[in-house]
C-alpha cells in the first residue's frame, strides 16, 4: 500500500539526547534554525508528535510565518499542516495547546484509546486502529483517508525509534547542537534494538549558526515481504534511470539497480546503455558485477518495468538473467504491457523459481514517463 513520504526531524546534544531533565525545556538550535523548521513545517501534508512529547513539552507545531501561510493557501493547502498525535492509552490532556492551535488534528489509538478520548472530550478526529497501534496501518490510514503525501515527524525519541526500526522513514534530517548534556535519565533520540542494516546515505551537511544540519536518506532493502523506505528511494532511483535511455520505437525505456542487503549499490544500468541497441537494464547492471560476488544472493534488482520473460534479441530474458545471478529479490513499478510481447510475465517466472517479486504501483507514473510515445 502506499505511504507517506515519513521526514523524521530532531535536535540532539553532542551525546545524543534530546533534551536534560530540568523543568524547562533545553532548547537545542537557535533562531536560524528554528527558520528553517518552519519552511519545513510549511511544504509538509502533516506533522505527527507522540503523546509522551504532548505531554511533556505541548508543541503547537504552527507555522508561523503569515507569508509561508499565504503560499500554502495559494496552492489549494490548508493553512496548517494536520497535527497528528499517536496514543495508545487516549488518555490525554484535553486543554493542550496541542489540540487549540492550528488547523485540523487527528488522534491515532486503539480501540480502548477511543474511548477514553472520547470520554475526555479530545478536540481531534478520533481514530481507532484496532486492538493495538500498528505503525504501517497508521500511515496507511493518513495517507488513504487524509491524503498525507509528506509526513514531518518531531518525536519524540519513541516515536522515531519505532519507525526507523521498521523501515518507515524515508528521510533523517538531525541537527547537532555543541553542548552536552550528560544526564542517563534525560531522553535520548533513538533508543536500543534492532535498527535497519547498512549504513545511511549522507545527502546533506549545513552549518546553520552553532549547529550542524545533517540529512540521510535510508539505503537497506526491506526483507520478508515488507517494503522499506530505502526500496522506495531505490526504485525511483531506477525510474530516473529509465529517463537516460537514448529514444526507441521499438523497446521500452527502462532503468535498474542492484543493491546488496546491507544497501549497498552495486551496479546500475538502462535500455541501451553504451550504445547497445538492444541491451536492457537489468542485462546492463548485472553485467558490471562479478558473477561469483556472494553478495548476490540477498541483494535486490530494482527494475522501472517487470524483467522480461521473453525477448527476441538476445538469448536469456533478464528474468532469466536475474535468476541465474542468484538474486531472489526483485522489486518493480510497472507489469509489462502486451506492446511488444504477448502475456508478458516475468514476475511470474520468477516467482516460479523462488524470488520475492514487488510491485509499487505508486511509482507506475514515472516508469510510464519515458515511454509515453509507445502507450498511445
Amino acid at each position: 500500500m502506499p505511504l507517506p513520504y515519513v521526514l523524521l526531524s530532531a535536535a540532539v546534544s553532542l551525546d545524543g539526547y534530546l533534551d536534560d531533565t530540568g523543568p524547562e525545556r533545553l532548547l537545542l538550535s537557535g533562531p536560524a534554525d528554528f527558520e528553517r523548521v518552519d519552511e519545513v513545517r510549511a511544504g509538509v501534508d502533516a506533522i505527527l508528535v507522540g503523546a509522551g512529547t504532548i505531554r511533556a513539552d505541548d508543541p503547537r507545531l504552527l507555522v508561523r510565518s503569515a507569508e509561508r501561510r499565504a503560499a500554502r493557501v495559494a496552492r489549494g493547502w490548508a493553512e496548517y499542516p494536520l497535527k497528528v498525535t499517536v496514543s495508545g492509552s487516549g488518555e490525554l490532556d484535553p486543554g493542550a495547546a496541542f489540540w487549540h492551535t492550528g488547523g485540523e488534528k487527528v488522534l491515532l489509538t486503539t480501540d480502548a484509546g477511543a474511548a477514553r478520548a472520547r470520554a475526555l472530550g479530545i478536540g481531534a478526529e478520533v481514530v481507532a486502529l484496532g486492538d493495538a497501534i500498528e505503525w504501517r496501518a497508521a500511515l496507511e490510514h493518513l495517507h488513504d483517508r487524509r491524503g498525507v503525501r509528506r509526513l514531518m515527524v518531531e518525536g519524540g525519541g519513541t516515536v522515531h525509534t519505532q519507525l526507523l526500526r521498521q523501515g518507515l522513514a524515508d528521510e533523517l534530517q538531525l541537527v547537532l547542537a555543541p553542548l552536552l548534556v550528560g544526564d542517563p535519565g534525560a531522553p535520548r533520540l533513538f533508543g536500543p534494538g534492532g535498527y535497519q542494516r547498512g549504513r545511511l546515505r549522507l545527502v546533506e551537511t549545513r552549518r546553520i549558526e552553532d549547529v550542524v544540519l545533517t540529512r540521510y536518506l535510508p539505503t537497506a532493502p526491506g526483507t520478508d515481504g515488507e517494503v522499506s523506505a530505502a526500496d522506495r528511494h531505490w526504485l525511483a532511483l531506477a525510474c530516473e534511470l529509465a529517463e537516460l535511455c537514448p529514444p526507441s520505437g521499438t523497446a521500452f525505456s527502462v532503468g535498474a539497480v542492484v543493491v546488496a542487503a546491507d544497501g549497498t549499490e552495486l551496479a546500475r544500468g538502462h535500455s541501451r546503455e553504451g550504445g547497445d541497441a538492444v541491451v536492457h537494464a537489468e542485462e546492463a547492471a548485472l553485467a558490471k558485477i562479478d558473477p561469483a560476488d556472494p553478495r548476490l544472493a540477498a541483494a535486490t534488482v530494482y527494475s522501472s518495468l517487470e524483467p522480461c520473460a521473453r525477448r527476441a534479441s538476445r538469448p536469456a530474458p533478464c528474468a532469466r538473467l536475474i535468476l541465474d545471478a542468484g538474486v531472489r529479490r526483485v522489486v518493480t513499478a510497472w507489469r509489462e504491457p502486451d506492446t511488444f510481447v504477448t502475456d508478458a510475465d516475468g514476475s511470474g517466472l520468477l516467482r516460479a523459481a523462488g524470488t520475492e517479486v514487488l510491485v509499487l504501483p505508486a511509482y507506475e507514473a514515472r516508469a510510464k514517463a519515458p515511454n509515453r510515445h509507445l502507450l498511445g
